[in-house]
């Protein structure tokens, strides 16, 4: 029965189903076709959602579009484009020095390519930069954003696996600096190669400052995030809520910005947002009760724990199956639905959970670039308005810092949790 239901939401979603379609209608057949009563349905989908964690995924989706509202992100683009302009590759080095403060504050790829990406993308061919590569950094840079607290995609992983959210957090700063250091080189690189162009000279301190000021603010954001969650002040979800405020009263003091109209449109689209996402939070619990019945986790467990016992061999065969998976399904479907699958035979063979935890959304953020579904692609180029196919083509130099920083943190798993253990 499991295998079929698989195969039902299989063909669902190739037929073209939405994907909350293409879950939810196997998991409600079966329920029916069980002799289960209907009223299951509606209570495993509303437990799903009675989470407090998961509180904290609307709120952060209300700060990116806060910022993005406010005007904020021209601020940090202008600091950013200070800073990086003068180094190789210009502001193709901007971009990502821009995403990673950005980061700080969305948590979400997406959110990053929608509010500053269109900023960078726009300044980047007017500088003389192709349209392609442009949006093809803005891609690749924007993949840190899920993995730099705060990120979207840890908190819901660490809903749906019991894993501490504020241990997955910290344990995302080091890989996501490892990736925007190696992103870095690869841009200088390809400025090198290709002769990019970037700023004449270096900025003066007064120059610095004057950018800087206006953007201190925002910057202090993950400062007071990730300081306040480490010394214990506050939880995650806390944590989004009090990122609210600030950002709210730092865009009506320093930025005045916010209007009441900007304002209603923030909250408006991430009340959109949010339904998209928590309605396939509460299908995929659906699904995945039907799995737990069905006993696949377990039927998974002796079957990836035949391939190997090894930690390492392990997680080289979980990447191949969430590269694979990240290329069809969004990050909230893969990890609702593959996640608690995944978690108990490799914790069984002693991987620690948080450190699965990077590998799983790493894999799952290199997947918004990968065809066929490439979430990010699709939005890079209806932005840069040019051919998707273009757009994959300028990306392919950056899958090499992608899957790099994908092998180091698979294999040295202290980088990943030398912070986490801090706070343990």
């Amino acid at each position: 029965m499991a295998i079929t239901i698989i195969l039902a939401f299989v063909a669902l979603f190739i037929i073209g189903f939405p994907v909350v379609v293409a879950i939810a209608v196997p998991a409600l057949l079966y329920v029916l076709f069980s002799g289960f009563p209907l009223e299951l349905v509606a209570q495993r989908m509303t437990y799903a959602l009675d989470s407090f964690p998961l509180v904290a995924v609307p709120v952060f989706i209300f700060v990116g579009s806060l910022m993005n509202q406010s005007g904020i992100t021209s601020d940090i683009y202008r600091f950013a484009h200070t800073l990086g302009g003068r180094v190789p590759g210009g502001l193709a080095q901007v971009n990502v020095i821009g995403s990673l403060v950005f980061s700080g504050t969305s948590g979400a790829a997406l959110a990053d390519i929608g509010g500053l990406g269109r900023i960078e993308i726009r300044a980047m061919v007017r500088a003389g930069f192709s349209r392609p590569y442009s949006a093809a950094i803005t891609g690749a840079s924007a993949v840190v954003g899920p993995i730099f607290p705060p990120s979207i995609p840890l908190i819901i992983y660490g809903s749906a696996t019991s894993v501490s959210i504020v241990q997955l957090l910290i344990a995302g700063i080091m890989p996501a600096l490892l990736y925007v250091a190696l992103l870095m080189l690869t841009v200088a690189w390809l400025a090198k190669k290709y002769g990019h162009p970037r700023s004449k000279r270096w900025p003066t301190f007064q120059e610095l400052w004057d950018t800087f000021w206006p953007a201190a603010p925002a910057l202090m954001t993950p400062l007071l995030l990730v300081g306040g969650m480490l010394l214990g002040y506050f939880t995650p979800t806390e944590a989004a809520s009090i990122t609210v405020a600030y950002i709210l009263l730092i865009a009506t003091v320093f930025y005045g910005g916010m209007s009441w109209a900007r304002l209603r449109f923030a909250l408006f689209d991430t009340v959109k947002t949010t339904s998209a996402v928590l309605i396939i939070v509460a299908a995929a619990a659906l699904f995945g009760w039907v799995m737990t019945i069905e006993q696949l986790p377990q039927i998974f467990t002796r079957s990836l724990l035949s391939i190997s016992t090894d930690p390492l061999m392990l997680l080289f065969v979980v990447n191949v199956l969430l590269l694979i998976v990240g290329m069809f399904l969004d990050s909230t479907t893969a990890t609702l639905l593959v996640a608690p699958l995944v978690m108990a035979p490799l914790t069984m063979a002693g991987v620690d959970p948080v450190h699965l935890g990077i590998i799983f959304v790493f894999n799952l953020m290199i997947g918004l670039l990968t065809p066929p579904m490439g979430l990010a692609l699709f939005l890079l180029s209806d932005i840069a308005k040019t051919p998707m196919s273009a757009v994959l083509k300028a990306v392919m130099p950056f899958y090499i810092p992608l899957f790099v920083s994908l092998f180091i943190i698979t294999i040295w798993p202290e980088l990943t949790l030398w912070l986490p253990k801090m706070i343990r």
